[in-house]
């Protein structure tokens, strides 16, 4: 099928998305979460219709080999270029993974039309900005239960499941895990080098600011993970909450297409809890290392495969961490849809 089929972006296609348009998809786009805030993707943008790729350059080869993480982090870019599309007033069509010969083109957004109303889930285009990831401490304040149930529908609106642990036993095991991994992750110095590139020193449109790491835990039986381990920059300690809330997003599969309704999942329970006034940060150590990534799997229902392990709470308000110019999130439309 060639460029002019399907009334997609032939030389005589209307233009729907113009500077204005692109400008608001794109910036929407780029504020999702990424590894180590990596920011692995970029857009090729045409008159009705934008190419979502993944980066393999921004791949961390040490910690995400199979590329997993690299793909939910694509996803949750394309999840926020659907809610800014909604929001414009178009009801995009959206394609994964579309071309077998093309391994980094993970989806196309097209429009045909654009409407007086926002579609349905334009209402998330708000909670875009002010989404962060929180690794401070959080209040001994509960999650409403109806905000939590909100969540779990919005996974699985997307295709995954988000399991929430409540029960003090599951939630220490889960722990448990977590420190099995940053004792693991000890005895994988490609890993920690690998880290030190992202996190701290002078990043100016990319990776973790010293300042968005938060304080250590003083309490050693924290659902944590400390990012900043072997940077070598000091940081405070400080007492997190006692009882944290946990959650567990998985899929029933796992392939490349469940990775990116994970991601899209992702940012979709991650907006809808900032909307919420909810916080969220990513305990996905043991998510890095296979067995360890098994025994995250409830024993309770041993279905799914789990690709991020989320602490959800009440904290204050922190900075957003830099993104990249859109400049370079760009490339150039491909010849065929």
């Amino acid at each position: 099928m060639n460029a002019n089929e399907s009334g997609r972006d032939g030389p005589g296609a209307q233009t729907l998305l113009g500077p204005t348009e692109t400008n608001v998809l794109l910036r929407a786009a780029t504020r999702a979460p990424s590894l180590h805030n990596s920011q692995p993707w970029a857009f090729a943008v045409g008159p009705r219709r934008v190419e979502v790729f993944a980066n393999p350059l921004r791949q961390l080869r040490n910690t995400d080999p199979t590329g997993r993480s690299l793909l939910i982090s694509c996803g949750a870019a394309l999840f926020n270029l659907r809610v800014a599309a909604e929001y414009l007033g178009f009801h995009p069509r959206v394609r994964l993974l579309p071309d077998d010969h093309d391994r980094l083109l993970v989806a196309v957004v097209e429009v045909d039309h654009r409407h007086r109303q926002p579609g349905g889930i334009g209402v998330h285009y708000a909670a875009i900005p002010a989404r962060r990831t929180n690794r401070r401490p959080f209040r001994d304040q509960p999650v409403p239960h109806s905000v939590l149930a909100a969540l779990v529908e919005a996974a699985r609106a997307e295709g995954a499941m988000l399991r929430m642990y409540h029960d003090a036993d599951e939630v220490s095991r889960i722990v448990d895990v977590l420190h099995d991994a940053d004792l693991a992750d000890r005895d994988a110095p490609a890993r920690t080098t690998e880290r030190q590139a992202w996190v701290g020193g002078r990043h100016r449109d990319d990776g973790i600011p010293v300042g968005s790491l938060g304080p250590r835990p003083s309490e050693p039986r924290t659902a944590f993970r400390d990012l900043g381990r072997g940077v070598g920059v000091p940081r405070d300690y400080a007492a997190f909450e006692r009882t944290p809330t946990v959650g567990i997003l998985s899929t029933l599969h796992d392939d490349r297409i469940d990775w990116l309704r994970a991601g899209q999942a992702l940012e979709r329970l991650l907006l809808a809890a900032t909307a919420a006034g909810v916080s969220a940060s990513f305990l996905n150590q043991p998510l890095d290392q296979d067995d360890l990534r098994r025994l995250v799997r409830s024993p309770a229902t041993g279905v799914g495969h789990s690709h991020m392990i989320l602490r959800l709470g009440y904290g204050d308000e922190v900075p957003a961490t830099p993104r990249r110019p859109l400049a370079q999130v760009r490339r150039p439309l491909r010849d065929t849809p």
